[in-house]
């Protein structure tokens, strides 16, 4: 079953990149269109004309360059359609290594890095496939959140690869599956909600004139109304999830450790993310602070989980040291 696992991330992997490469064909080709303005303008009536009065119409013929739009059209279309699909079939991939991997480990996968990667990812691309059936609009995000994929589980897979062991005995309590888990679905979320935030800042730029790199990557994303929305409506429902496995693992480290709070070098990251998310939401909700400075915020708070992610367990030591890396 381990080696299983090994096997479908890789092929997850790839299929993400694939996709990938789709969604840019789509972004290349521009918006889709069945047809273009022109073409689809309905025929004339020409009242009067003709024998006896008779009415009649005439439609007008259709240019070789709205022609050429109209096919480019269909295949931005069909480009988008297959990276979905197979952004559908690499989280199929995805859950299969997921799950074979804790079969093989005989517990849950999140017991080093590698697991928790692997399931973080497996979340926030799981929650984009949600998010993307209910707002087929968005559906060029998907460039990015493939790419953001693509980057994570290759570096995973070269980095922080360790082959399955027994979870050791600091983690075999019931709250490591409370506490855990949260964070995983919280910190997956969090992943997700990051692509719409910076995708709303460079919209946004494009809105406002500016036609420099990189905000003409954002010439054909959705309105940067809606990305914030978006940005914020993820956050919202993440955070209190987030909130809640920051107080199990309080509730876990008094029950382990005979203390809820020691400032350890995790614990201290966990709640200066949460600070700064809990911040994000204060600043979205004020009038008076401009969209573009909480989207920052927002932004800022997804660098304070990657530092509790990679740089605490890479540089700095303390009693959370399961990461299984060195």
């Amino acid at each position: 079953m381990s080696a299983l696992s090994d096997q479908l991330i890789m092929y997850a992997t790839l299929t993400y990149l694939v996709a990938m490469i789709s969604h840019a064909v789509e972004y290349a080709l521009g918006n889709a269109r069945a047809v273009s303005a022109k073409a689809a303008t309905p025929a004339r009536e020409l009242v009067g004309a003709g024998v006896g009065g008779a009415g009649g119409t005439v439609e007008e013929p259709v240019t070789p360059a709205e022609s050429r739009h109209s096919r480019s059209a269909a295949r931005a279309a069909l480009a988008g359609r297959i990276a979905t699909w197979l952004t559908t079939l690499a989280v199929a991939l995805h859950l299969g290594a997921v799950v074979s991997r804790g079969i093989a480990a005989e517990r849950m996968p999140w017991g080093n890095m590698y697991e928790f990667v692997l399931t973080v990812t497996f979340i926030g691309a799981a929650a984009w496939l949600a998010v993307l059936w209910k707002q087929p609009s968005l559906r060029r995000l998907g460039l990015f959140l493939t790419l953001v994929m693509v980057l994570l589980l290759a570096f995973a897979q070269f980095k922080f690869y360790v082959q399955v062991s027994p979870l050791m005995p600091a983690l075999q309590s019931y709250w490591f599956i409370v506490h855990v888990s949260t964070i995983i679905f919280a910190s997956g979320i969090f992943l997700l909600g990051v692509v719409p935030a910076v995708a709303y800042l460079m919209r946004a730029g494009w809105e406002q004139g500016r036609r420099s790199f990189p905000y003409t990557l954002a010439r054909r994303l959705p309105a940067a109304a809606g990305l914030e929305r978006m940005t914020f409506a993820l956050h919202a429902f993440a955070f209190p999830i987030f909130t809640f496995a920051v107080i199990a693992g309080a509730i876990w480290a008094e029950a382990a450790w005979g203390r809820a709070w020691g400032w350890d070098p995790k614990e201290t990251w966990a709640f200066i993310s949460w600070v700064v998310y809990a911040g994000y939401l204060h600043a979205r909700a004020t009038p008076s602070i401009k969209r573009n400075v909480a989207t920052w915020i927002a932004i800022l708070g997804f660098l304070t989980m990657l530092m509790n992610l990679f740089g605490v367990n890479f540089f700095l030591t303390g009693l959370h040291s399961y990461a299984g890396v060195s």
